[in-house]
């Protein structure tokens, strides 16, 4: 395995969540050799507000996890 989740405001189409998460599954085939059958990628929409406790519970208090910081305040989305 690997399984990732990835997480973003909703009004993308399926076609966008298709393509964002075979790119996630190959780039996971190439950085870690993982093979494609043990590959899982979810996608999780959300509006700003539902946003708002998301980043505050799986980035903001999970700093020991963030492999890459995001350079925005969440506030300015609502």
């Amino acid at each position: 395995m690997p399984h990732v989740s990835v997480k973003m405001l909703k009004g993308r189409s399926d076609a966008q969540k298709d393509a964002a998460a075979e790119a996630v599954k190959e780039a996971l085939m190439k950085a870690l050799g993982a093979p494609a059958a043990y590959i899982s990628v979810s996608v999780e929409d959300y509006t700003p507000k539902e946003w708002q406790d998301v980043f505050k519970t799986e980035i903001t208090d999970k700093p020991d996890t963030l492999r890459i910081a995001p350079q925005y305040d969440p506030k300015g989305m609502i």
